[in-house]
Protein backbone atom coordinates (compact mmCIF):
# COMPACT_ATOMS: atom_id res chain seq x y z
CA UNK A 1 0.00 0.00 0.00
CA UNK A 2 1.33 3.52 -0.65
CA UNK A 3 0.34 6.56 0.81
CA UNK A 4 0.12 9.63 -1.32
CA UNK A 5 1.05 12.99 0.10
CA UNK A 6 -0.31 16.34 -1.20
CA UNK A 7 1.89 19.11 -1.96
CA UNK A 8 0.53 22.61 -2.27
CA UNK A 9 2.46 24.17 -4.80
CA UNK A 10 4.66 26.96 -3.13
CA UNK A 11 2.89 29.68 -5.94
CA UNK A 12 -0.53 28.89 -4.22
CA UNK A 13 0.23 29.51 -0.64
CA UNK A 14 2.08 32.40 -1.31
CA UNK A 15 -0.65 34.16 -3.26
CA UNK A 16 -2.78 32.98 -0.11
CA UNK A 17 -0.50 34.59 2.39
CA UNK A 18 -0.56 37.47 0.13
CA UNK A 19 -4.24 38.02 -0.02
CA UNK A 20 -5.14 37.47 3.51
CA UNK A 21 -2.64 40.22 4.16
CA UNK A 22 -4.18 42.51 1.82
CA UNK A 23 -7.96 41.70 3.72
CA UNK A 24 -6.54 42.15 6.79
CA UNK A 25 -5.08 45.76 5.93
CA UNK A 26 -8.03 46.69 4.32
CA UNK A 27 -9.11 48.09 7.84
CA UNK A 28 -12.51 45.87 7.86
CA UNK A 29 -13.80 45.78 11.29
CA UNK A 30 -17.30 44.30 12.73
CA UNK A 31 -19.60 46.86 14.19
CA UNK A 32 -19.26 46.59 17.81
CA UNK A 33 -21.86 48.07 20.83
CA UNK A 34 -21.36 51.68 20.77
CA UNK A 35 -19.79 53.75 23.52
CA UNK A 36 -21.29 57.05 24.31
CA UNK A 37 -19.91 60.08 26.01
CA UNK A 38 -23.01 60.28 28.04
CA UNK A 39 -25.27 57.88 30.32
CA UNK A 40 -28.54 59.82 30.18
CA UNK A 41 -30.74 61.25 27.45
CA UNK A 42 -33.99 62.57 27.29
CA UNK A 43 -35.74 61.88 24.47
CA UNK A 44 -38.01 64.49 22.27
CA UNK A 45 -40.07 62.20 20.41
CA UNK A 46 -44.03 62.30 20.68
CA UNK A 47 -45.28 59.92 22.47
CA UNK A 48 -47.23 58.00 19.42
CA UNK A 49 -43.98 58.02 17.30
CA UNK A 50 -43.01 54.87 16.18
CA UNK A 51 -39.64 56.07 15.42
CA UNK A 52 -39.17 57.27 18.56
CA UNK A 53 -40.24 54.06 20.46
CA UNK A 54 -37.47 51.76 18.19
CA UNK A 55 -35.56 54.68 19.04
CA UNK A 56 -35.57 53.95 22.49
CA UNK A 57 -35.36 50.30 22.69
CA UNK A 58 -32.31 50.54 20.05
CA UNK A 59 -30.50 52.71 22.92
CA UNK A 60 -31.32 51.10 25.84
CA UNK A 61 -30.75 47.83 24.86
CA UNK A 62 -26.79 48.87 24.23
CA UNK A 63 -27.27 48.92 28.50
CA UNK A 64 -25.40 52.07 29.35
CA UNK A 65 -27.84 54.85 28.49
CA UNK A 66 -30.61 55.68 30.06
CA UNK A 67 -33.30 56.97 28.48
CA UNK A 68 -35.57 59.50 29.93
CA UNK A 69 -38.50 60.64 28.22
CA UNK A 70 -40.28 62.41 31.12
CA UNK A 71 -40.54 66.27 30.27
CA UNK A 72 -40.35 66.16 34.43
CA UNK A 73 -37.34 64.60 34.77
CA UNK A 74 -35.40 66.42 32.24
CA UNK A 75 -32.93 67.86 34.62
CA UNK A 76 -31.59 64.06 35.20
CA UNK A 77 -30.02 63.82 32.03
CA UNK A 78 -26.73 64.92 30.59
CA UNK A 79 -27.62 65.21 26.68
CA UNK A 80 -31.13 66.67 25.14
CA UNK A 81 -32.31 65.12 21.59
CA UNK A 82 -34.53 67.47 20.26
CA UNK A 83 -36.85 66.83 17.51
CA UNK A 84 -37.95 68.81 15.00
CA UNK A 85 -39.39 66.96 12.31
CA UNK A 86 -40.42 63.04 12.24
CA UNK A 87 -42.68 62.71 9.41
CA UNK A 88 -43.74 60.23 6.88
CA UNK A 89 -44.94 61.38 3.39
CA UNK A 90 -46.09 59.15 0.42
CA UNK A 91 -46.55 61.55 -2.70
CA UNK A 92 -47.61 59.82 -6.55
CA UNK A 93 -44.04 59.46 -8.71
CA UNK A 94 -46.24 57.98 -11.84
CA UNK A 95 -49.45 57.65 -13.38
CA UNK A 96 -50.59 55.55 -15.97
CA UNK A 97 -52.39 56.92 -19.61
CA UNK A 98 -55.88 56.95 -18.25
CA UNK A 99 -54.86 58.77 -14.91
CA UNK A 100 -54.45 55.96 -12.24
CA UNK A 101 -51.89 55.76 -10.06
CA UNK A 102 -48.29 53.24 -10.92
CA UNK A 103 -46.04 54.18 -8.56
CA UNK A 104 -45.81 56.49 -5.01
CA UNK A 105 -42.57 57.43 -3.52
CA UNK A 106 -42.43 57.19 0.63
CA UNK A 107 -40.17 59.22 2.83
CA UNK A 108 -39.27 59.44 6.13
CA UNK A 109 -37.78 62.48 7.34
CA UNK A 110 -36.37 63.05 10.50
CA UNK A 111 -34.41 66.26 11.69
CA UNK A 112 -32.91 66.30 14.97
CA UNK A 113 -30.50 68.20 17.13
CA UNK A 114 -28.21 67.49 20.36
CA UNK A 115 -27.46 69.74 23.01
CA UNK A 116 -26.51 69.59 26.76
CA UNK A 117 -29.17 70.36 29.10
CA UNK A 118 -26.92 73.86 29.77
CA UNK A 119 -27.63 74.63 26.50
CA UNK A 120 -24.15 73.39 24.79
CA UNK A 121 -24.84 72.20 20.98
CA UNK A 122 -23.38 68.79 20.46
CA UNK A 123 -24.46 68.12 17.00
CA UNK A 124 -26.14 70.63 15.19
CA UNK A 125 -29.36 70.68 13.74
CA UNK A 126 -29.34 67.33 11.20
CA UNK A 127 -31.86 65.82 8.89
CA UNK A 128 -31.53 62.57 7.58
CA UNK A 129 -33.93 61.34 4.75
CA UNK A 130 -34.55 57.98 3.54
CA UNK A 131 -36.99 57.61 0.19
CA UNK A 132 -38.31 54.43 -1.21
CA UNK A 133 -40.33 53.64 -4.44
CA UNK A 134 -43.35 51.35 -4.49
CA UNK A 135 -45.40 50.39 -7.31
CA UNK A 136 -49.09 50.03 -6.96
CA UNK A 137 -51.52 47.69 -8.51
CA UNK A 138 -55.26 48.13 -7.32
CA UNK A 139 -55.62 44.15 -7.88
CA UNK A 140 -53.10 43.93 -4.91
CA UNK A 141 -54.00 46.56 -2.34
CA UNK A 142 -53.73 44.84 0.87
CA UNK A 143 -50.20 42.88 -0.32
CA UNK A 144 -49.22 46.96 -1.31
CA UNK A 145 -50.39 48.20 2.19
CA UNK A 146 -47.85 45.40 3.77
CA UNK A 147 -45.30 46.02 1.39
CA UNK A 148 -45.68 49.76 2.23
CA UNK A 149 -45.42 48.86 6.11
CA UNK A 150 -42.45 46.89 5.70
CA UNK A 151 -40.86 49.62 3.47
CA UNK A 152 -41.62 52.20 6.52
CA UNK A 153 -40.07 49.73 9.32
CA UNK A 154 -36.73 49.21 7.24
CA UNK A 155 -36.72 53.04 6.90
CA UNK A 156 -37.39 53.75 10.37
CA UNK A 157 -34.62 51.10 11.36
CA UNK A 158 -32.13 52.42 9.28
CA UNK A 159 -32.40 56.13 10.15
CA UNK A 160 -32.13 54.95 13.85
CA UNK A 161 -29.08 53.10 13.09
CA UNK A 162 -27.57 56.58 11.27
CA UNK A 163 -28.27 58.37 14.39
CA UNK A 164 -26.85 56.26 16.60
CA UNK A 165 -23.89 56.51 14.65
CA UNK A 166 -23.78 60.24 15.12
CA UNK A 167 -24.42 60.14 18.57
CA UNK A 168 -21.64 57.51 19.49
CA UNK A 169 -19.43 60.30 17.47
CA UNK A 170 -19.76 62.61 20.23
CA UNK A 171 -16.72 62.53 21.92
CA UNK A 172 -17.19 64.85 25.18
CA UNK A 173 -19.75 66.79 26.67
Amino acid sequence: MTTRTSVIPRRSVLSWAASSMALSACGFKLRGQQDFAFTSLYSGFAASSALGDEFRRTLESSGNVKVIVDNKELNKAQVVLDVMTDQREKTVVGVSANGTVREFQLRLRFKFRLRTVGGKDLIAETEILQQRDINFSESAVLSKEAEEGLLYRDMQSDIVQQTLRRLGAVRSL
